[in-house]
């Protein structure tokens, strides 16, 4: 199905106003317009079908070392070999252009234990067409194949709604609708989605699917959506830190979906909070370096309105009844824990006092009750990587089995949090760890998923194609 110049345009829009768009839609108003994989149960042997994988993988030696990502495509991509498609799978590994897919072609093979052979100069990125080359690939491959194109980060145009804002998109849009017609012209006509961690705005995630004639969710992040995903709207015990301080962004639309009860805070994170609560309380706080403007091109400085943005969620939050838990106590660069930073400070963990303090509130929560009760964690609360600052995340990765233990279902967001537990921990610890950390906290926020908001927009447009369901 065509995309024409406006269309296109109105589509983008749509993308980059997020909520505003929809404001009344919230997570399952997407979900439940998105088809699944029985929707496509009709297509024939043969179908060409573009997949968009989870392929930001790094592989290890072994088959099951760095492949957590791969192995959740793959009943999607059985599903496909069982019923005879040719399947395209396209994504990205990384945000550098250069990188490449070799290595995950490779193992995705392995997986899968059958050749999935790299598409590499795929795209003419001057006329935006496919390379002769690999539609033929494509179109001569043996029913059941599975073939993986080059890392779409390669080429700008995969990145161009990365920056561009509403007054762009005049100019963007032929572009962009001739690339989504041409894709579905040359490759696949069919798109599956079975990416759960590409949350940014990448063209083969938002925009491709406009051109398709059938869309659907692969089994995996239909799964981690309408399962785990939901469920973490229940949270009311929060656990947040890490380097990022625009975490702090993620916190407040968590925040404000009202049933957050518990804010457990740590990483550049707390220290915003933990300034911004003793203004407020009428104490001096010094977070040292963090708010030195001579480290303002450093990812720990704290920016004077993140301070201001921690004051205020602070305030609403104490009118809604919600309790704040940061450190109270630092473990800084020569390895010694300070009760108080000082202006040459930085912080590489938290101290022992405030272990002990969370320690002791993950008690008060618990003498509440426990049933029924959700938990989310997300990140870590020092350096962890090196030994001298693991101890704050080490001892805290207990409290995870202990919320468990207890009958809390406790949600792990992934990434250096995931990989905390793997060190520290045991998979049944928690209940759930998911495998795109960024995406999760999309979701759970204020902000819809680009690429629900796409398939979405897609499945609509598509709605009269024979054998949608």
């Amino acid at each position: 199905m065509t995309i024409n110049d406006q269309e296109m345009q109105a589509w983008c829009e749509m993308l980059l106003a997020g909520h505003s768009a929809a404001p009344t839609w919230q997570l399952g108003d997407y979900l439940n317009t998105i088809p699944g994989m029985s929707s496509l149960e009709d297509l024939p042997a043969g179908t060409k079908v573009l997949v968009r994988g989870d392929v930001d993988a790094k592989p290890g030696l072994q088959v099951g070392e760095g492949d957590i990502r791969l192995q959740s495509m793959i009943q999607t991509v059985a599903f496909g070999r069982e019923h005879g498609w040719k399947q395209i799978i396209f994504g990205h590994i990384g945000r550098k252009p250069e990188g490449s897919l070799s290595k995950v072609a490779a193992r995705l093979g392995e997986l899968l234990e059958c050749e999935v052979p790299l598409v590499t100069d795929w795209l003419d990125e001057s006329e935006l067409k496919v390379r002769e080359a690999a539609t033929h690939k494509i179109d001569t491959a043996a029913e059941g194949s599975v073939i993986m194109l080059e890392n779409t980060r390669r080429y700008d145009v995969e990145r161009v709604l990365w920056k561009a804002g509403q007054n762009d998109l005049q100019t963007l849009a032929p572009r962009l609708a001739h690339f989504a017609n041409h894709m579905a012209e040359q490759v696949a006509r069919v798109y599956i989605h079975e990416a759960l961690s590409a949350g940014s705005l990448d063209v083969s995630s938002t925009v491709i699917p406009a051109g398709m004639d059938r869309v659907a969710l692969g089994e995996y992040v239909a799964g981690e959506f309408r399962g785990p995903m939901m469920r973490c709207l229940d949270t009311e015990l929060v656990v947040f830190s890490g380097l990022k301080i625009d975490k702090l962004d993620d916190l407040e639309a968590m925040m404000g979906g009202g049933k957050i009860k518990h804010v457990f805070a740590a990483g550049s994170l707390a220290m915003a909070l933990r300034k911004a609560i003793g203004e407020l309380d009428g104490q001096h706080v010094c977070i040292g370096v963090a708010e030195d403007p001579t480290h303002s091109d450093q990812p720990y400085f704290i920016p004077p309105g993140r301070v201001a943005q921690a004051k205020k969620m602070v305030t609403d939050g104490r009118n809604r009844g919600i309790e704040f838990v940061v450190p109270i106590d630092s473990i800084v660069a020569d390895g010694t824990a300070k009760l108080e930073l000082e202006p040459g400070d930085q912080q590489f963990d938290i101290g022992p006092k405030s272990t002990a303090l969370f320690e002791d509130k993950i008690g008060q929560f618990l003498a509440g009750g426990a049933v029924d009760k959700v938990a989310f964690h997300n990140g870590v609360f020092g350096m962890f990587e090196d030994p001298r600052f693991e101890e704050g995340t080490r001892k805290f990765t207990r409290q995870l089995k202990r919320l468990t233990d207890a009958g809390v279902a406790v949600y792990v967001g992934g990434g250096e949090g995931g990989k905390a537990l793997e060190k520290y921990g045991k998979p049944d610890w928690v209940t759930h760890v998911f495998t795109a950390g960024g995406t999760v906290l999309n979701a759970l926020g204020s902000e819809p998923v680009p690429y629900l908001v796409a398939l979405s927009g897609a499945a609509k447009k598509t709605a009269t194609c024979p054998g949608k369901s």
